[in-house]
């Protein structure tokens, strides 16, 4: 029988800390995770599109949109990104988008499958 790995250290979410914000009630959690989980690709995709096209306005919003959802979920150096996306769009600097963008994509490569993996190993 395998042990539950513990991911506060590794991985994309510090689930140290997500779990003291729900208080340990798993089922807020899994709900959470499950709202996360369908918003979570439509936003990003908002954001490359926004990018793509140089909408600094949606890019602003996608990313703070972004880092609020990460954020909630404790995913703290993408949710940083996030914010530094959302800074570059409001400063208008757009040369460096591309470049924070694929960062991001890079955090974030995992995060879906790391949640499934917390939600499989509390099922009995």
């Amino acid at each position: 029988m395998t042990q539950p790995v513990d991911r506060s250290s590794h991985g994309a979410v510090n689930l140290t800390e997500l779990l003291t914000r729900v208080e340990n009630d798993h089922e807020l959690l899994d709900e959470l995770i499950e709202i996360f989980k369908e918003e979570f690709p439509r936003i990003l995709l908002s954001l490359q599109k926004s990018i793509a096209c140089g909408n600094m306005k949606d890019v602003e919003a996608a990313s703070h949109a972004m880092k609020g959802m990460l954020s909630g979920l404790s995913v703290t150096r993408a949710a940083s990104i996030a914010s530094r996306l959302e800074q570059l769009a409001r400063d208008g600097k757009t040369s460096e988008l591309t470049e924070v963008l694929a960062l991001l994509e890079r955090e974030v490569n995992d995060l879906l499958p790391e949640l499934d993996t917390y939600t499989a190993e509390k099922k009995p």
